[in-house]
């Protein structure tokens, strides 16, 4: 999540603030410490049912208007909001059966991320597979702490969780503000150039200075200027027709009646004429007994690749992308930038550089400071309160994560893109979109009644009109 948050606003915004983000990390760690700390001798002092309470009206609240989102940020905040509503409840029942189901589901959730994370580590080969096998480990030896009853017999799950979570953020937050304290260019977005920093600034304010506004009420429309990212499904871009599987078929592959596997595909377009699009330059052999092989991200795997010259091309060649996402507030000249010195290297590898790790690399170089610069210069803490209090970065960081561990797939892609569209173009609260609701329909229906007020006299003095001239032929 550190690098997510420099990506998304910016080494420059955050170099000037290193120091209240180390006193606010520092705060959250022995917090966090004490919090943990209080939960293993049994006797809790940590306020569980004000907690709980708070807990359910954070729930309650994000229910309410979570049909106000769109798309995913609808799913997503229902459910936010049913997560939080059973884990109050469960807090709330208390008693042995509560703290026990709460502890199995946390022990379950580290256990499944951990040994996935080390199996795909294992598999995958990729540089740093060691020290993510060393994470799931750690994973695994959290989820056994939650399973079994030593030493509260699950009473202090809740402190516990809460207290890992303030160690961890508090230590994420004292990694940010070292990593950012003497930086010059931001090492999140491999590819640009750090001497071109003070072009890039000049370009950001002149896109900022363009937009004209913070928050966006959907997406892009069709006329509007926008980042396009292109993904071919594996299951839209299948020959034949293909035996659903799920998850598999969204996030890794479909297999068609004649066995014939298809990984999709992803490419990025921008309006300035940039197309990102890498395919292997020699047809890769993807039958059920090579696959597993050519996962490995190692260079005997790497092979010739080639760039597609544009998106007319390669839709007429192939078949129109299946989703699209559109983003508004994108950096044109980072991204330019990155292109240059991308495509100097064509090498292709189906887990460690294809087309949905170029894509994805492509769209963090041009969204780099992107919270940060919708707010101006005048935005202060806003930004990074905005961007660390959104769903939408612990769903694109668990994304990230998790093609860092396995592989960029043009599914984890497409989900990567979605959320990073949410933070860069932030999407007014639900609060303010039900405000902004209930204004509209107050002013609808005032207008309706004056309307009928306008209209009322006259009706009446049709009907007397009516009712006289009845009256004179009889």
């Amino acid at each position: 999540m550190v690098r997510l948050v420099m990506i998304l606003l910016g080494v420059d915004y955050l170099r000037t603030r290193w120091r209240s983000l180390q006193r606010i990390g520092c705060a959250s760690l022995l917090f966090g410490v004490v919090v943990f700390t209080d939960a293993l001798d049994g006797a809790l002092y940590f306020p569980i049912t004000p907690f709980a309470l708070l807990l359910l009206l954070e729930g309650l609240a994000t229910l309410a208007v979570a049909w106000t989102g769109m798309g995913g940020q609808r799913t997503l905040r229902y459910v936010k909001g049913l997560a939080f509503c059973v884990s109050a409840a469960l807090i709330l029942a208390g008693h042995h059966y509560g703290h026990f189901i709460l502890s199995m589901i946390f022990g379950t959730l580290f256990f499944a991320d951990g040994l996935l994370q080390i199996v795909s580590a294992k598999v995958v080969r990729y540089r740093t597979w060691r020290l993510a096998m060393i994470g799931g480990a750690v994973e695994i030896a959290i989820a056994i702490f939650f399973y079994q009853p030593y030493p509260t017999h699950y009473a202090g799950t809740v402190p516990y969780c809460l207290g890992l979570g303030l160690i961890f953020g508090g230590w994420n937050m004292i990694l940010l503000s070292l990593r950012v304290r003497r930086l010059v260019s931001n090492p999140a977005v491999a590819g640009v150039d750090p001497n071109a920093d003070a072009a890039a600034a000049v370009a950001s304010s002149g896109v900022a200075a363009n937009m004209g506004a913070v928050v966006w009420d959907g997406p892009p429309a069709a006329d509007e200027t926008a980042l396009t990212v292109h993904v071919w499904t594996p299951v839209g871009s299948a020959k034949g027709e293909a035996r659903r599987q799920l998850i598999v078929d969204r996030y890794i592959a479909a297999v068609d009646r004649n066995g014939v596997i298809s990984t999709g595909h992803a490419a990025l377009e921008s309006p300035e004429g940039v197309y990102i699009s890498l395919y292997p330059g020699v047809e890769i052999d993807r039958s059920p007994d090579d696959f597993a092989r050519l996962l490995r991200a190692t260079a005997e795997n790497n092979v010739p690749g080639l760039f597609q010259p544009d998106y007319p091309t390669e839709s007429k060649a192939w078949c129109p992308s299946t989703v699209q996402v559109r983003i508004r507030n994108y950096d044109p000249e980072r991204l330019r930038r990155f292109w240059e010195t991308y495509r100097q290297n064509t090498t292709y590898n189906l887990t460690h550089r294809n087309c949905s790790s170029s894509v994805s690399r492509a769209l963090e170089a041009a969204l780099e400071g992107a919270s940060a610069r919708v707010w101006g210069s005048g935005g202060g803490w806003r930004p990074f309160l905005r961007v660390v209090t959104t769903p939408e970065l612990w769903v694109a960081a668990q994304v990230r994560k998790r093609a860092a561990t396995m592989a960029w797939t043009p599914g984890l892609t497409l989900d990567y893109a979605r959320a990073l569209s949410m933070l860069a173009d932030p999407r007014p609260s639900g609060w303010v979109k039900m405000a902004r609701l209930a204004v509209r329909r107050m002013a609808r229906s005032r207008q309706q009644w004056r309307e009928e007020a306008r209209h009322a006299p006259v009706s009446h003095a049709a009907m007397q009109g009516d009712e006289r001239a009845e009256a004179m032929r009889e």
